[in-house]
């Protein structure tokens, strides 16, 4: 990556992309986001300049800059995300952590941001627009969709599939090949030892819908 790359939101998870760009010795044009309080503001020397539909900065990305969505609520990252392709026909950057270990046979779609010591293992495919917090493990021949969320320590094992959108909670881990469905959430520090139905929420060791 060369470019600039301007970051969509300010709030934590636009703080640990900036990190990671920084580690990275990429250069960040600024943030953008969409609370106007925050505008004029600077985190860690980047200013604030306007808000994510602002053309003025928009016009940037793709010729002169990158752009990555630090937004952790799914509706908001969608709307991001269709905003870049349907006015830059852009796709957002990964962000990499340089503390990641990636399998030089996985596969990654756009928009992924792996904190610090994540593992992405052999023949793993990991989707679109999703977060690996940090020291998230994702085990050879694994399947995850787009939006997918992992919280820090979360385990996933060899052969799962994870659809779109799911969540799973910080420490939580999900046993060899099992499946889960779109949409479910996984509390966190359970142990899932069975398929999740879409939409479904389950707690526990081992996990039960909640």
């Amino acid at each position: 990556m060369e470019k600039p790359v301007i970051i969509f939101g300010a709030g934590a998870l636009g703080k640990a992309a900036l990190e990671i760009l920084n580690k990275n010795n990429i250069e960040v044009y600024c943030f953008l986001d969409d609370h106007e309080e925050l505008h004029g503001t600077e985190i860690n020397d980047v200013s604030v300049l306007g808000s994510t539909d602002d053309d003025g900065f928009l016009k940037f990305i793709g010729k002169k800059c990158e752009a990555f969505i630090a937004e952790e609520e799914t509706t908001l990252r969608k709307r991001h995300v269709k905003l870049l392709n349907d006015r830059r026909k852009v796709m957002p950057v990964n962000l990499i952590h340089p503390d990641t270990s990636i399998s030089d046979h996985a596969e990654m779609g756009h928009g992924n941001f792996l904190n610090a010591k994540v593992i992405l293992g052999s023949s793993a495919k990991l989707g679109n627009h999703c977060i690996l917090n940090t020291n998230a493990v994702i085990d050879h021949e694994v399947k995850i969709g787009d939006y997918v969320q992992l919280g820090a320590g979360a385990i996933v094992g060899t052969g799962a599939e994870i659809e779109d959108e799911v969540f799973i909670g910080t420490g939580a881990v999900l046993v060899p090949g099992v499946k889960i469905a779109k949409g479910a959430r996984i509390g966190a520090g359970s142990i899932v030892i069975g398929n999740v139905e879409s939409g479904e929420t389950v707690f526990g060791n081992p996990a039960k819908p909640v």
